[in-house]
């Protein structure tokens, strides 16, 4: 199996890179940095053009970051709550990706590639906070040409270990890909039993929007805290009116003052609302009895009709 798959490089070349590249930068789990490490140490043999195999590969991390930059500049946060949905990390994905453009900026771009699960969600994400297109080309395309010429670099430079260790995996026949597929399926296991255990963790009563909205209608003015990053209420600039602006690292200084029997009602806009439940189980440790997370996070919230306030200096 692996014979073949280095005959399959050997032989398409150029091509088979390129769609390599380009799925896994549209966010597919098919890894591109072994075909890329195979391509470096067939171009040090002579058998594939050294440049020919950078070029294709930066041209397929363009064209894939490309769409979706397009899209977090069209559809802006809704692009980001699809990504962290369909993502194995959906907790933390856009989570970390938002903290570590606070820090860069659009130079977050440079070091994507390099960071697992960040490579999908910086193009949109930059897009979403109105980075120019020059800006973006000339910021990826660097990022791409460093994450590319580093694996292609890698498999030129050792060539003779890499021939050797393609050498022993074919000759290790189909068991050396069933171990590859049974280790990938491990992952994917870990990461759902990983996921299942938080949530579990985190399980406390909620407060659905309507018991929220009749509570504020009654007039009795429960405190609503936004605990979304500020990345993430530049994404998405909706806010339920009145709502405390904090985040998992300032949340005790924010509601520090009110008394500790305060209804407080905690949103976030993260999937099942992990977010809100680690901030409520926080403020529940430091002496807060009447803490609930709402159920839905600020989508249920938009969705079920109920009034929204917007932040001067969101991008949507």
């Amino acid at each position: 199996m692996a014979h073949d798959i280095i005959l399959l490089i050997a032989h398409y070349g150029p091509l088979l890179i390129f769609c390599n590249v380009l799925i896994e930068q549209l966010g597919v789990p098919v890894p591109a940095v072994p075909t890329l490490v195979v391509a470096g140490a067939l171009a040090a043999n002579g058998r594939l053009a050294l440049v020919g195999v950078v070029s294709v590969a930066v041209l397929a991390c363009l064209l894939g970051d490309l769409l979706w930059y397009a899209a977090g500049r069209r559809y802006g946060g809704g692009v980001m709550r699809t990504i962290c949905r369909i993502s194995l990390s959906p907790d933390s994905c856009v989570k970390q990706s938002e903290l570590r453009f606070q820090r860069w900026r659009g130079g977050v771009l440079l070091i994507a590639k390099f960071v697992p699960g960040l490579s999908t969600v910086a193009p949109p994400l930059v897009g979403a906070m109105g980075l120019r297109l020059p800006a973006f080309l000339w910021l990826d395309g660097l990022g791409s040409l460093l994450w590319v010429g580093l694996a292609v670099g890698l498999g030129h430079a050792f060539a003779a270990g890499i021939d050797q260790l393609l050498a022993a995996l074919a000759s290790a026949g189909t068991f050396a890909f069933e171990l590859l597929l049974c280790l990938l399926a491990l992952y994917i296991v870990a990461k759902w039993w990983q996921r299942r255990r938080l949530l579990v963790a985190l399980r406390m009563a909620r407060i659905t929007v309507d018991e929220l909205n009749q509570s504020i209608a009654q007039g009795q003015r429960p405190v609503v805290v936004d605990v979304r990053s500020e990345a993430a209420r530049l994404l998405d600039g909706r806010i339920i009116p009145g709502a405390l602006l904090a985040d998992l690292n300032s949340i005790e200084r924010t509601v520090g003052h009110l008394p500790a029997d305060s209804e407080l009602v905690i949103y976030c806009s993260c999937p099942n609302e992990v977010s809100a439940a680690k901030a409520a189980k926080l403020l529940m440790a430091i002496g807060f009895r009447h803490v609930r997370p709402l159920a839905g996070g600020l989508d249920a919230w938009h969705e079920a009709g109920y009034a929204i306030d917007r932040l001067s200096h969101a991008t949507d």
